[in-house]
């Protein structure tokens, strides 16, 4: 049964990266259809990333608060309100009313998720999970690259959002398999450390600082390279550009299986998220 679980986390992990990907993949048709600048994607983008902080910072009171079961399933609904709502957007504006639960759903279940993989399974389990949210953010271009061939970008964030909905069902489905897996680690998770005290450990502001400039190129890539290719490439098509999104969620997979292979034993290389840390 500890398998058959471990199976659901890592689809837990693919809806994830499902839509990281959408808004810079889909954007040089957007910003057309918006009749908006191109650098307006980073307003919505930015939006989205306060509130996946947000919900990261208060995952420690929710971890302590609600079992992660329950956690997942709100977040990955969430996530599937906010991508029918981006389907449905006819403009700009309406795209901030949805990226607030499109945001939301996505601090609070990769730091959750994080933290019981952390305290069932191995380290080389935990590293092995971010490859899955690689698969998703590789998955999601190449639907709003056909959508953007067969019919609109709104249908790219619809589609998406019913693969949500289809992991959502496996979820509560699921529900059974993480009551067996409880045991001692569920239940100490009240004396797990706070912020405050994490930032005491030596090196976590370093750490830290780092992981920020990372996320920050990482974000960079994710919003701009589909936009790069429409602007120095003429006569692309936008499903050939919304194609080109899936590069760098490529190179991120493969990263993370090499990551395995020169980690297994010597713990979790990438936390995925920095707040991660608060639980470890």
């Amino acid at each position: 049964m500890g398998s058959l679980l471990l199976a659901v986390i890592y689809l837990i992990f693919i809806s994830l990266g499902l839509p990281d990907s959408l808004l810079g993949s889909g954007w040089p048709r957007m910003q057309v259809v918006f009749h908006v600048p191109s650098f307006y994607a980073g307003y919505v983008s930015m939006t989205i990333s306060f509130m996946t902080i947000i919900s990261a910072l208060l995952s420690p009171r929710m971890i302590r608060r609600f079992h992660t079961k329950w956690i997942v399933i709100v977040s990955i609904a969430l996530t599937v309100f906010g991508l029918l709502g981006f389907s449905v957007s006819g403009r700009y504006w309406m795209l901030f009313l949805f990226a607030v639960p499109y945001g939301l759903g996505a601090g609070a279940i990769d730091a959750s998720v994080n933290h019981y993989v952390a305290n069932h399974y191995s380290s080389s389990v935990m590293n092995f999970l971010h490859c899955f949210y690689g698969v998703g953010a590789v998955i999601s271009p190449c639907i709003m690259a056909y959508a953007l061939k067969v019919a609109r970008w709104n249908e790219g964030y619809r589609w998406t959002a019913f693969i949500q909905i289809g992991i959502l069902l496996v979820c509560l489905l699921s529900l059974p398999l993480w009551k067996q897996q409880e045991g001692p680690a569920e239940e100490k998770r009240g004396d797990d450390a706070g912020i405050s005290e994490t930032l005491k450990v030596p090196g976590v502001l370093l750490t830290l600082v780092a992981f920020f400039a990372y996320c920050s190129g990482e974000a960079t890539c994710f919003l701009w390279t589909p936009s790069y290719f429409a602007g120095t490439r003429a006569g692309l098509r936008d499903d050939t550009i919304a194609a080109f999104g899936s590069l760098i969620f490529g190179g991120y997979m493969l990263a993370a299986i090499g990551f395995v292979v020169i980690g297994t034993g010597m713990g979790p290389v990438y936390p995925g998220n920095p707040c991660d840390t608060v639980f470890r």
